[in-house]
């Protein structure tokens, strides 16, 4: 199985790391935020990872370089020109990512325990074309789902928005951790191009395909996606 994260973002609520350097380098109790996410795939036999880059590029190659990919083999998907965003950035990389099985992907600025052994199980048995992490964390952005965790649409509680793949009754929220399993004939599904997000694919694939969620409540998990995040992230991951 193969894998990528997500290391191409400005960073703009990093502010002052990532003004001079990519969030993906930050570090957490002495590792960088990537090579954490390098060694979590590791851990469950998944050595092949792709990384996204645009933000200082040269750092994140130098870095993967330094470290001979900390035992993996990583392979740099050069976004320097334009930043694809995920579901952009997960295009680019298909010539890496695509074959006859499943490949994962998560954000280089999350970091969990999330047994990956469980939600490859339950992206198997639930035949889905993309199964991925959620919990029941307070946010403003959610997931909608119905009563057997199938994706039915997304809403933003602050703005109102609300988006609706599967009109049905009493959907659930749940908060996207950024962890996914998908089934490579995703690519030829996607009917996007140049840069846009993953929750747009969702959310135009749930009407027609399998699109599901795993609960992972309990489990340890932290975004790291502000500065003041790294003491909560230090604080849990060792």
């Amino acid at each position: 199985m193969k894998a990528i994260i997500f290391a191409a973002g400005l960073g703009t609520r990093f502010k002052p790391w990532t003004d001079v350097h990519p969030k993906a380098l930050a570090p957490v109790n002495g590792k960088s935020l990537l090579q954490r996410n390098v060694e979590y795939f590791q851990r469950y036999g998944i050595t092949e990872v792709a990384v996204n880059v645009h933000h200082f590029a040269d750092q994140i190659e130098a870095a993967v370089a330094s470290a001979n990919g900390w035992g993996s083999r990583v392979v740099i998907s050069d976004e320097r020109n334009e930043v694809l965003e995920t579901g952009g950035g997960l295009m680019k990389a298909r010539p890496f990512l695509d074959g006859d099985g499943p490949f994962m992907s998560i954000n280089a600025d999350v970091l969990t325990d999330l047994n990956l052994n469980r939600l490859q199980q339950f992206h198997r048995e639930q035949h889905a074309l993309i199964s991925f992490a959620v919990t029941d964390r307070k946010t403003s952005r959610y997931f909608l789902f119905d009563e057997d965790n199938r994706l039915c649409g997304w809403e933003n509680t602050k703005t109102g928005e609300r988006r609706i793949s599967i009109n049905k009754p009493n959907l659930v929220q749940k908060a996207y951790s950024c962890v996914v399993a998908y089934e490579p004939a995703v690519f030829d599904l996607i009917r996007q191009r140049g840069k846009f997000s993953l929750v747009d694919v969702y959310l135009d694939l749930a009407a027609d395909h399998r699109i599901m969620a795993l609960d992972h409540s309990g489990d340890r998990f932290v975004d790291v996606g502000k500065p003041e995040s790294v003491r909560e992230a230090e604080e849990i991951f060792l």
